[in-house]
């Protein structure tokens, strides 16, 4: 039996090198996710603001549904869903085709468009929270509504979003495990093989919660450093 020095090591007889790659793919996959997620949640959270009864609604369905649906599910919907709907299509033109849909991207857009459910909520609060003469202000001093949006609302917006956008951001670091049932390398995917393999479930599955508990704290002092970053330039407006 491998002493546990030998099995958390770098080389063929250890497993930090699967696990380090684990590691890689998901935080890609939480950067990657994290910029789709907030620009959908933006324009979802103008929409539910908007006069327009439409536009209102289709916003209000958006985040019911997939506030309302377990994100394994939205994965498994994304990842198979996607896969036969262009099978079927591609068989249309060539009938043998075979459609095999990446699993990196189907997690991608699972976990933005439920992030962007969540953050529309975040974003729409924040929008109630800055007064209503922010923008009659902006409009009698000349600015368009584009210019009263980027100058005068959103800095603001910025800062009153940013405690909720984080607490979504730790959140979604933690749901990237979900995309290890859909077969994606990450951290909880590594760690389940090696734990299978060296039948050590403790040790790997263990070093797995210090990961992510490693990346949370990190996270942690991120979101403090872009805090004050904000705050200060808040302060000095």
């Amino acid at each position: 039996m491998s002493s546990v020095w030998t099995l958390l090591s770098w080389g063929p007889e250890g497993w930090l090198d699967d696990i380090a790659h684990g590691v890689f793919v998901t935080v890609s996959l939480a950067l990657a996710t994290l910029p789709i997620g907030l620009l959908i949640g933006f324009f979802v959270a103008l929409a539910k603001q908007s006069d327009e009864p439409s536009l209102r609604l289709a916003g209000n369905v958006y985040t019911t549904i997939f506030r309302g649906l377990p994100e394994l599910l939205t994965l498994f919907l994304v990842y198979f869903g996607v896969q036969i709907g262009l099978q079927n299509l591609a068989r249309i033109f060539v009938p043998d085709a075979a459609v095999e849909v990446n699993s990196f991207i189907s997690g991608m857009v699972a976990l933005g468009v439920v992030f962007s459910s969540y953050a529309s909520e975040v974003f729409l609060s924040a929008f109630r929270a800055i007064p209503r003469g922010q923008y009659e202000g902006g409009s009698a001093i000349g600015l368009t509504d584009g210019q009263t949006m980027r100058l005068v609302v959103l800095p603001q917006l910025i800062r009153i979003a940013l405690p909720g956008l984080a607490n979504l951001w730790l959140i979604l670091l933690k749901d990237t495990a979900l995309v290890s049932a859909i077969g994606l390398s990450d951290i909880l995917r590594q760690t389940n093989i090696a734990s299978r393999v060296t039948k050590e479930p403790f040790l790997f599955y263990g070093l797995a919660c210090l990961i992510y508990l490693a990346l949370a704290i990190i996270s942690s002092f991120g979101i403090n450093a872009v805090e004050r970053a904000v705050g200060s330039k808040g302060n000095q407006r």
